[in-house]
């Protein structure tokens, strides 16, 4: 649309012309329109510099309206005060030297530009605060105002004609990453202006946290539960209207994915049984926590802020009995190398294993020692509340735990097979090393380790700086004298209690000659971090072929707005034209004469000799040619009788 200049019309009056009746309804629409368009400071202002028309619409809808009535019945003004003057709604506005601090921050940065006379980012601005308050502590959010040009102008896009503009006018989001300290590496937001969209875009593109899928009924065991790790706690979430995870628990699933395993499923009314035989669900939405074999699922039902969450997460994030890794070893007190859960003044820790191979019977045991454990925090409890257990033997067991002397873990034998030989004193069978095609000795064991430190032998090692050649190897003795004590009772919880106690017993009282010995180190296992790889290459629903072209920066419709593309067309077809002109008016080329040897530039090719069809390559000796009238001459016998 064409804007007039109101100086063109200093002094005409709407009346006036009214009643020359010269022009069309629909054109004296566009020159009021133009009128008080250019009339608005902040109208004139955005429209100047960077073409912006914010009421478009309102000019179609008075056109439709008013295009078969006569223009006297016109609403006069065109652009209401609330439409153009609108109060200032914007908070937390950045200026040039607040956005420079604001992007040196650690957490990412999401913009929104607007215009105070735009009514489509007065309407946007709920919607905002929506994306504000589900980005608390994933990132912070801020304005910009279109006026601030220092800083509007470093957003925009800029034409062919070096003209800036905003490609889908306003309101348009921008995002700095956090590893982002140039202004020039933002990110421009390139879909469609909705809550979820836009904080799936911060999410996934800009934080790149992970995305936590939906299971099914029938996929939740196979494919989430079989296939997370076994130290892992599955925390498994029941939404009823299937949106996606907020960022908090996106972010929650990437600090945690040491620990514990996410999901989602779909709660349907039909199978709300089977959710409450399995996992105790009563409705969506809620939150399961599934924490090792045989353990009694914690149900939260609700929905939880950020806070409640963390805390509850904090709460929960570990098995009940935790598996024994290198990244574990040292904070479960069960590595000779550390110290105690009890303190670094501590002399004397145990650390109870059970160990095998991941299967039935490893299950099995699990359970038994974590029945074990739990019988040993009751009595903790009893003693606390006043009533103390009448047996003295199961006391100190349950002291040693109550002080955090005592710690309680399961092994992977198959992967740990160094480690867990060299404490069973045993090859690669049973509960250690790979199990084999129809192996039925697979089984767990379950031993003690007592672990010491002793003052002196510290204080003389300590002396012993300059051994180079130790230090250039990188070895150096064991902290802990260690001392191991295999079970060979009943599976039974009483029995496995008492045994403990009673090593504890003897290993506090008795005197134990101090020894070390090297440790085969803990094999690095695997992080189990491909799914939060996996998971970020997965894409929105909705982000087609279409869009991602879109979104690559290529625009064609920017290659027709540019002036200069008229002519350049002009004279490419002018060139190929005239190439064409030339090579059509060129002589053509005569053929040879019959008689003129070919101008070949080539060599000829040598003509091969004939081989010769007589033995050993001697020539042949041709005869005289035949007469017409000879006669063949019979020969005779010359020899008489």
């Amino acid at each position: 649309m064409r804007l007039f200049k109101c100086s063109q019309f200093p002094n005409l009056k709407w009346k006036m012309l009214a009643e020359t009746n010269q022009q069309t309804t629909v054109d004296i629409i566009k020159i009021r329109y133009a009128y008080e368009l250019l009339t608005n400071p902040i109208l004139k202002r955005d429209y100047d510099l960077f073409g912006l028309d914010h009421h478009k619409d309102v000019l179609e809808k008075v056109k439709e309206q008013y295009q078969k009535e006569h223009f006297l019945k016109i609403d006069l003004p065109l652009l209401k005060d609330s439409s153009v003057h609108s109060t200032d709604y914007a908070f937390n506005v950045l200026t040039y030297e607040s956005f420079m601090h604001s992007i040196a921050e650690e957490h990412p940065l999401l913009i929104m530009v607007y215009s105070k006379g735009s009514p489509r980012c007065a309407q946007f601005i709920e919607y905002w605060k929506q994306i504000g308050s589900r980005l608390v502590g994933v990132a912070n959010t801020a304005m910009v105002e279109l006026g601030d040009v220092q800083l509007t102008g470093h957003f925009a896009e800029q034409r062919f004609s070096k003209q800036p503009f905003f490609r889908n006018g306003l309101p348009t989001l921008v995002a700095y990453p956090a590893d982002c300290r140039n202004p020039s590496c933002y990110m421009r937001y390139p879909g469609e202006l909705f809550v979820d969209s836009v904080v799936d875009w911060v999410a996934t593109s800009v934080v790149g946290l992970p995305r936590i899928l939906y299971y099914s009924k029938e996929t939740l065991g196979p494919q989430f539960i079989g296939k997370s790790g076994h130290h892992k706690v599955k925390v498994i979430f029941f939404s009823s209207t299937g949106e996606r995870a907020a960022p908090f628990l996106r972010q929650a699933a990437q600090e945690d994915s040491t620990y514990a395993s996410f999901a989602f499923v779909l709660w349907k009314e039909d199978e709300s049984q089977i959710w409450w035989n399995s996992l105790g669900v009563e409705s969506a939405p809620s939150v399961v926590f599934l924490k090792g074999p045989g353990a009694k699922p914690i149900v939260y039902h609700g929905t939880f802020t950020r806070s409640e969450f963390t805390k509850i997460m904090e709460e929960h994030k570990h098995q009940e009995l935790r598996q024994l890794r290198r990244d574990t070893s040292l904070e479960l007190g069960c590595d000779a190398r550390g110290y105690s859960r009890a303190g670094n003044d501590t002399m004397i820790w145990y650390c109870v294993i059970v160990a095998g191979r991941p299967g039935v019977e490893l299950t099995k045991r699990r359970q038994i020692l974590r029945n074990a454990q739990d019988q040993l925090f009751s009595d903790v409890n009893a003693s606390t509340s006043g009533n103390v257990d009448s047996s003295v033997v199961v006391s100190s067991a349950a002291a040693a735990l109550k002080d955090d002397r005592l710690t309680f873990v399961w092994l992977d034998g198959e992967v740990q097979k160094k480690f867990c030989a060299f404490y069973l004193a045993t090859d690669y069978s049973g509960a250690c090393g790979p199990g084999g095609f129809g192996d039925d000795n697979d089984k767990s064991e379950l031993f003690i380790v007592r672990f010491q430190r002793n003052a002196t032998y510290e204080a003389l090692k300590a002396k012993k700086t300059n051994n180079l050649m130790e230090a250039l190897q990188g070895q150096h003795t064991t902290d802990a004298s260690q001392l191991v004590a295999r079970y060979k009772g009943p599976d039974e919880i009483e029995e496995i209690n008492k045994w403990i106690s009673q090593i504890i017993k003897d290993g506090d009282t008795r005197e134990i000659p101090y020894f070390t010995s090297k440790v085969p180190d803990l094999v690095p296992e695997e992080t189990r971090k491909e799914w939060l790889r996996s998971t970020k290459s997965i894409r929105s629903a909705g982000t087609s072929v279409k869009q991602r072209i879109q979104n690559s920066g290529f625009h064609f419709r920017d290659y027709l707005t540019d002036p200069r593309i008229g002519p350049s067309l002009l004279m490419s077809a002018c060139i190929s034209m005239g190439i064409i002109w030339f090579k059509s008016n060129q002589p053509t080329q005569t053929t040879p004469q019959d008689g003129a040897p070919p101008k070949d530039k080539t060599k000829r090719r040598r003509p091969r000799p004939k081989l010769s069809t007589s033995l050993f390559g001697q020539p042949e000796y041709t005869a005289d040619p035949e007469p017409k009238d000879a006669r063949q001459w019979e020969m005779t016998d010359s020899d008489s009788d």
